[in-house]
């Protein structure tokens, strides 16, 4: 069973509000960029990808969470975070029964998790710090 088909399962078997609330992110998500990938991750978890993990999304017993992966760094002017904000590198969207989503805002949260996942994938890797303090350089240099 393929990762899609695990994700429509889990909408199917959450017959109350949770499942219509997760199918209606998962298609915003889905729509923020054609390149998203869908993944199943944590023994049951659902997870968007686009060079890099974007957000999770859960059914708890009361709420459906979307977890930005690195939502910290993201730029968030409509406030969809609601929670997460102790941390330094995740936020999160908690969703309660009869809560809308700003499908337009989440989208361009979700393209924002794409540039960002996008910018750390082209930083260069570090050097070592022989190399940075010049000391292979100037090993070789020696007569």
């Amino acid at each position: 069973m393929t990762a899609s088909e695990r994700i429509d399962r889990m909408i199917e078997d959450l017959t109350d509000w949770r499942g219509k609330t997760l199918a209606s992110l998962r298609k915003s998500i889905l729509a923020a960029d054609p390149g998203i990938i869908e993944e199943w991750k944590w023994m049951g978890s659902p997870v968007w990808s686009r060079d890099g993990i974007i957000a999770v999304g859960n059914a708890h017993k009361g709420k459906v969470k979307l977890t930005f992966m690195y939502g910290a760094q993201l730029p968030d002017p409509d406030k969809l975070f609601n929670t997460g904000f102790e941390g330094n590198v995740r936020r999160a969207i908690d969703l309660f029964e009869g809560d809308k989503i700003n499908a337009p805002a989440l989208k361009a949260l979700i393209r924002a998790a794409i540039e960002l996942n996008q910018a750390k994938s082209k930083k260069p890797a570090k050097k070592s710090a022989k190399k940075a303090a010049g000391v292979g350089a100037a090993a070789k240099k020696k007569p």
